[in-house]
């Protein structure tokens, strides 16, 4: 999260207000990602404290958001732990606030676990899984926007900061992906939404009777619809990885499948092209912080995230499959 659009305490208000939310007591900048401005929010309601998170959306449009707020209210509706878009007297998810799109939502309790157990990662496999049953009735479709396509765009906007050995990967990793996506078995592949960037930091745990708990995931500003594979992929690539060398964690990843094959089978297809999902995974995100490092906007409290750390997981998926 970052600060691109300054809003005051006043236009704040309003909008609480609005949404009956309560009398607005703090706003805060959060820091952490990169795609929005977002801020912590607390109100009092009859002397009781709430926190909410309030989203201004720099990329987003106004007719994109439906589909991200409304798979999250359907989601939280069906039992998933997620945040639960807060909606006006009209049943209206998104709102205009300094001349951008804009929504509210329920803080999540806990806090994110960056240094997981296996534990920790069985929680998030079993919890991915009943995620995309859940969705899987969504009326809304919207492609995955940092797809295919988009690193088919971005890919010779990124390579002139490249050295040699860099570029050949990166080429020869889209090429490779371009031909599995041609394939009859990846057609085949079961699917519907997905979170697409289900990172440490965009879920949530408490702590009960000694175990971890998972109190939610969010940050849904990626989702769309796509491979469920695809989506296993991103989320093993960061919670199952050594993050400073990028290897994979067999322990972890074990928690992990094992989990979520409980709750929804991996088909045959899918164990056969996951090698080739962990590599597609590992592109998406080399490509999307280089686009952010080398090409960055301006925000307050923005820090990039490092290019290197998806090329050393790419280079040990595609050597280590």
């Amino acid at each position: 999260m970052a600060v691109y659009t300054e809003v005051s305490p006043k236009e704040a208000r309003a909008l609480l207000r609005q949404l009956k939310l309560g009398e607005l007591q703090s706003l805060k900048g959060c820091v952490g990602g990169i795609e929005n401005t977002n801020y912590f929010v607390t109100t009092e309601v009859d002397e009781e404290t709430r926190d909410y998170v309030l989203t201004l959306f720099e990329r987003l449009t106004f007719t994109q958001l439906p589909f991200y707020l409304g798979l999250m209210k359907h989601l939280a509706e069906h039992g998933i732990p997620v945040p639960n878009p807060t909606a006006n007297a009209k049943g209206e998810l998104v709102f205009e606030l300094k001349g951008k799109p804009a929504a509210v939502v329920n803080r999540l309790p806990g806090h994110s676990e960056l240094a997981p157990t296996p534990a920790h990662c069985a929680a998030v496999g079993a919890t991915l899984a009943k995620m995309h049953l859940a969705g899987a009735d969504f009326p809304l479709s919207q492609p995955n926007l940092r797809g295919l396509a988009w690193w088919n765009e971005t890919v010779p906007v990124v390579l002139p900061h490249l050295d040699a050995s860099q570029a050949a990967l990166i080429k020869s990793e889209l090429a490779y992906q371009n031909h599995i996506a041609a394939s009859s078995a990846y057609a085949a592949l079961p699917r519907g939404p997905i979170h697409a960037d289900l990172f440490r930091d965009n879920v949530m745990f408490d702590t009960v009777n000694g175990a971890p708990h998972l109190t939610g995931f969010f940050d849904f500003y990626f989702a769309g619809v796509d491979t469920w594979l695809f989506d296993i992929a991103v989320t093993l690539n960061d919670w199952c990885v050594n993050l400073e060398t990028g290897a994979h964690h067999a322990e972890r990843a074990d928690s992990f499948m094992a989990a979520y094959s409980a709750v929804r089978a991996i088909t045959a297809a899918e164990r056969e092209l996951l090698p080739a999902m962990l590599r597609a995974g590992a592109l998406r995100f080399w490509i999307s912080r280089l686009w952010d490092y080398h090409l960055p906007r301006e925000a307050s409290m923005l820090k990039a995230h490092d290019p290197g750390h998806f090329e050393r997981v790419l280079r040990e998926r595609a050597t280590k499959p």
